[in-house]
């Protein structure tokens, strides 16, 4: 009896469903662009390769270089005539302070005449609104600084979505050629990340069930891996099938097709 039952579990071992998968890079990342402009180069030299800091892809950023420069003096100055303004109200409020102390004590006095005290009230009003008025220009400059650090931080986005680089990853292909114009959204270049490799495998229904605990043969060799992603809704295109992956160790070639075991031990 147990020698039977040695037997059919070691049949059920051994006669696991099979399945062929291709692998594929871990991610495979669509590029698009985030600006408008011209195409001034594409390395097709890099092809293929593993990406540096380098730009694979340069599109032309000199009006926005041109407008950074021109902001960051304005936001220069602005900064200088803030302070300068800052250090006038300072002393408009030291003078506004003397002149309401002033107007309090000639105020109630029987000695001056209306003509005096009018004055000095007309003087008292015409600091205050100076006061006010140069509060209300550093405000304003204020604003104006900030509309114009928004639009510093756009250009240098801007510029930096210009120049792609992303480093560590390989390039897969090129979508467009030096002196061709692109606009938001026009495809640029499919970059691939190859630091590991991903088997996607579309089990049967009876696979399903503790899929990610059974044992992987990868062309008829035991590995340590395990199923690492299970979809357990049907595929739409393949019909009562259910989407698995296994995540593996980066191969030397890619897109080569193996065989895949998912074996339940008993």
């Amino acid at each position: 009896m147990k020698f039977i039952i040695i037997l059919l579990s070691l049949y059920s071992f051994l006669f696991a469903k099979v399945y062929y998968a291709k692998v594929e890079p871990y991610e495979l990342r669509d590029i698009s662009s985030n600006v408008s402009g011209l195409v001034l180069f594409a390395d097709e030299e890099s092809l293929g390769k593993k990406l540096s800091d380098k730009a694979y892809i340069k599109i032309d950023t000199e009006l926005d270089a041109d407008e950074l420069q021109s902001v960051q003096q304005k936001l220069v100055y602005m900064r200088e005539t803030i302070k300068e303004n800052e250090a006038i109200l300072v002393n408009l409020k030291e003078s506004l302070k003397r002149k309401r102390d002033n107007y309090k004590q000639i105020e109630s006095l029987k000695i001056k005449s209306r003509v005096e005290k009018d004055k000095e009230f007309y003087d008292l009003v015409a600091s205050e609104n100076s006061y006010l008025t140069t509060q209300k220009e550093i405000n304003n400059l204020k604003i104006q600084m900030a509309d114009l650090s928004h639009r510093q931080t756009q250009l240098q986005r801007s510029i930096k979505d210009k120049n792609l680089s992303d480093k560590g990853f390989v390039l897969y292909s090129l979508s467009v050629k030096p002196g061709q114009f692109v606009g938001v959204s026009t495809p640029l270049a499919k970059i691939a990340d190859v630091s590991k490799a991903v088997l996607t495998l579309y089990l049967d229904e009876e696979d399903v069930k503790n899929a990610q605990t059974r044992s992987i043969f990868i062309d008829d060799v035991a590995t340590k891996y395990k199923i690492s992603r299970i979809v357990n809704i049907a595929d739409a295109k393949n019909i009562s099938k259910y989407m698995a992956q296994i995540v593996i160790d980066a191969p030397e070639l890619f897109s080569k097709l193996v065989k895949v075991e998912v074996k339940e031990e008993k």
